[in-house]
C-alpha cells in the first residue's frame, strides 16, 4: 500500500498559503475559534460540511483538539458526525488519537458510529491502541460497547497493535476485557510476536503472564516463534526471556506436571527436616524440653494461614476457552475510572488493590504482598505477617536459648578437662552431637536475626519487601521530583501499635495529581514539518496518521501510523503498517 506524501514548499510560497489557510472554517475548528467559525458560516456563507484541499473535515480538526463547543456548532450548522474523509475516517477516529473522550461523547450522542472502519479496516478502538489511549478505550468499551477485539483488514486486532507499540497498560485493559492473545494475523503472528519484534520487555511480559505454554511455541508462516523472531532482530533479552519462560513450562514448575506441583512445596520440606533433626539432637544429647512446641507449633499456624489471598473471577479460573468472551466484572471499579491500569491482574482478571501483587509460584494476588517465603511454602501478607513476625521472634528466641543451654551442659559436664584446650577435644569426642547442633544453631542464627531485624524495621515504617525492592515502579511511592516517598508511614509509633494491635496495617487514601497539557493541532501545521535539527520533510498522511504540529513555535507533534507489513522473508523490515 503506497502512501501519499504532502509535499514542502519553499518558504515564501508555505508562508502564501498559510496566510490563506488563516482564514478558513478548518483553521478555526482546529483552534476553537468560535468567533471566526460564526463570521464565516453566519455573514460569509462558508459550509462545515464540505473537507478541505487534503481531504479532511473541519469536525475532524475540531475532534484532534478537544474542542467540544467547536464540534458543537459545526454539527448544528449541516456537518455530518459520519463524514469520512480519503482514508475512510471519520471524526470518531480522529478523536481516539490522543484519546480526547469530552469531544468524543459528544459526537457518540450525535450518533456517530462506533464501529466505523476506514480502509485498512482500523475502527476507533484500532486507533486508541495504537496511540495508547487507554482510558478512551476502556471509555468507548464499557459505556458504548465499542468492539475491543475485531481485526482489521490484515486480521489484526487491538492487542496486536498496543503489543506492537509497546502499551503495556492497553495491554492489561484489553487482556482484562478478555482479548484473544492466541489471535494470528495474516502473517500469522500473534501479538506475543509483535512485541518479540519491537524488543519491548514490559510489554512481552505482561503477555507471557496472561498466556500458556502454546503462546510461546506458535509459529508464524515462516515457521518462527516469538523468540526466534526476537534473536532475529537482535533483542538478545527478549530471546533470553522467552526461552527461559518456555523452559520453566516445558519442566511443568509453572503447572501441573510433577515437577510443577513438587516445587509449589518450596523449601518447606527441608525446614521441616531441619526442625525435625535439631528438635532430636536437642533431646537426645542436651535436655529433655519442649522445644518442639515453641518452633513447630508456630510454623504450623502461618505456614497454613491464608496470607490475605484475593478471590479470582470464577468463571476464568474453570478453564475458559481462549476464545470466550470474559463478564464484564469490575469494570465499574473506582481504580480503573481514575485510570490506575497496573492494579489489573490479567491472570485472575480482577481489579487488585493498590498494594497487593499476584505471586506467580502460588498462582493468587495477595493483599498487602511482601514476599513469597520458599521456607514455609506461603506467601507472606495482610493476614499472616503478624505471625510471621511472632514465628521469627520465637525462633531467634529459641535458638539463644537452646545454643547457650547447649554449651552450659557442655561446660558442667564433670569429666571434661580444667584447660580449654583439653576441653574443646573432650567436647568434640564425648559430645559430637552437640557440637553439631551449636554449629547448625549459630549458622542459622544469623540469617534469621538478620530477617527479624529488616522485618521489624519495615513494620515501623509500614512498608512491605516487596515495595522496597520495586519502589521506582510504584507510581504511589514516588513524590514530587520523583523522589521516594511513603503514603503509608504513619510514624514509628502508630505503625508499630496498629500492626500489634490490629495484627496489620490499614492503607491510607493516596492523592495523585497529573497535569496533562492540551496541544493544539491545525491545518496550517501539516504544510511542513520541522525536526530538532531544522531540516524539513515530507509528511505523510495515509490510513490513521494525521500529522501535524504544535500551533507554538517550539511544538513538533507528529502523528503517524503504520498500514501494511513489509515483505515478510525481511524480519528485519516487518512492521504491522507502512512506515512514514
Amino acid at each position: 500500500m503506497a502512501s501519499s506524501e504532502i509535499e514542502v514548499g519553499d518558504d515564501t510560497a508555505a508562508e502564501g498559503e498559510e496566510e490563506a489557510l488563516k482564514d478558513d472554517v478548518y483553521t478555526g475548528a482546529a483552534y476553537g475559534d468560535l468567533e471566526k467559525l460564526h463570521r464565516l458560516v453566519e455573514r460569509e456563507g462558508r459550509s462545515v460540511a464540505e473537507p478541505d484541499a487534503l481531504g479532511y473535515h473541519a469536525l475532524q480538526w475540531a475532534a484532534l483538539n478537544n474542542r467540544v463547543a467547536t464540534a458543537q456548532y459545526i454539527l448544528e450548522h449541516g456537518a455530518d458526525v459520519n463524514a469520512i474523509d480519503h482514508t475512510g475516517q471519520t471524526a470518531l477516529h480522529w478523536s481516539a488519537v490522543r484519546g480526547h473522550i469530552q469531544v468524543a461523547e459528544l459526537l457518540l450522542k450525535e450518533g456517530a458510529k462506533v464501529d466505523a472502519a476506514d480502509l485498512y479496516g482500523y475502527q476507533t478502538t484500532h486507533v486508541a491502541a495504537q496511540y495508547g489511549q487507554t482510558a478512551f478505550l476502556y471509555h468507548i468499551v464499557t459505556k458504548w460497547n465499542a468492539d475491543h477485539d475485531v481485526p482489521d483488514n490484515d486480521g489484526r486486532s487491538p492487542l496486536h497493535w498496543a503489543a506492537y507499540k509497546g502499551f503495556a497498560d492497553t495491554i492489561r485493559l484489553l487482556l482484562f476485557l478478555g482479548a484473544y492473545r492466541a489471535r494470528q494475523d495474516k502473517e500469522g503472528c500473534t501479538p506475543l510476536h509483535w512485541s518479540a519484534i519491537r524488543g519491548n520487555l514490559e510489554s512481552c511480559t505482561v503477555l507471557v503472564q496472561a498466556g500458556k505454554m502454546e503462546d510461546l511455541t506458535v509459529q508464524d508462516k515462516t515457521g518462527l516463534t516469538p523468540a526466534q523472531l526476537a534473536a532475529d532482530k537482535n533483542h538478545q533479552h527478549i530471546a533470553f526471556f522467552l526461552g527461559n519462560a518456555r523452559r520453566v513450562h516445558e519442566r511443568g514448575c509453572g503447572g501441573n506436571g510433577y515437577f510443577g506441583k513438587l516445587s509449589k512445596f518450596g523449601l518447606a520440606p527441608l525446614l521441616w527436616c531441619i526442625i525435625i533433626i535439631l528438635i532430636f539432637v536437642y533431646i537426645h544429647s542436651i535436655i529433655l524440653g519442649d522445644y518442639n512446641s515453641n518452633m513447630t507449633v508456630p510454623f504450623v499456624l502461618f505456614s497454613w494461614k491464608d496470607p490475605g489471598y484475593i478471590s479470582k473471577n470464577i468463571r476464568d479460573s474453570q478453564n475458559q476457552r481462549d476464545d470466550e468472551p470474559l463478564l464484564k466484572r469490575g469494570l465499574d471499579n473506582p481504580e480503573l475510572l481514575d485510570g490506575n491500569w497496573s492494579q489489573l491482574c490479567i491472570t485472575c482478571k480482577i481489579v487488585r488493590p493498590v498494594r497487593s501483587k499476584h505471586c506467580s509460584t502460588c498462582d493468587r494476588c495477595v493483599e498487602q504482598f511482601d514476599h513469597h517465603c520458599p521456607w514455609v511454602s506461603n506467601c507472606i501478607g495482610k493476614r499472616n505477617k503478624w505471625e510471621f513476625f511472632m514465628f521469627l521472634l520465637l525462633e531467634v528466641s529459641a535458638m539463644i536459648i537452646t545454643g547457650v543451654t547447649a554449651i552450659i551442659r557442655s561446660v558442667r559436664d564433670p569429666g571434661s578437662p580444667a584447660s580449654f584446650s583439653g576441653w574443646l577435644g573432650y567436647t568434640a569426642i564425648n559430645h559430637s552431637w552437640v557440637v553439631s547442633f551449636v554449629k547448625m544453631d549459630f549458622l542459622l542464627f544469623f540469617g534469621v536475626i538478620a530477617l527479624t531485624v529488616i522485618q521489624a524495621s519495615q513494620i515501623s515504617r509500614n512498608i512491605t519487601t516487596n515495595e522496597m525492592a520495586n519502589a521506582m515502579r510504584y507510581s504511589y511511592l514516588r513524590g514530587p521530583g520523583g523522589r521516594f516517598r511513603n503514603p503509608y508511614d504513619h510514624g514509628v509509633r502508630k505503625n508499630c501499635s496498629d500492626f500489634f494491635l490490629k495484627g496489620y496495617n490499614e492503607d491510607i487514601e493516596r492523592v495523585v495529581q497529573t497535569l496533562q497539557p492540551d496541544e493544539e493541532m491545525g491545518p496550517i501545521q501539516t504544510r511542513s514539518a520541522v525536526l530538532q535539527d531544522g531540516e524539513s520533510v515530507p509528511l505523510h498522511v495515509n490510513g490513521t496518521d494525521h500529522s501535524s504540529t504544535d500551533s507554538q513555535a517550539n511544538s513538533k507533534s507528529h502523528r503517524q501510523s503504520s498500514a501494511k507489513c513489509c515483505n515478510h522473508s525481511k524480519k528485519s523490515e516487518r512492521t504491522p503498517g507502512p512506515r512514514a
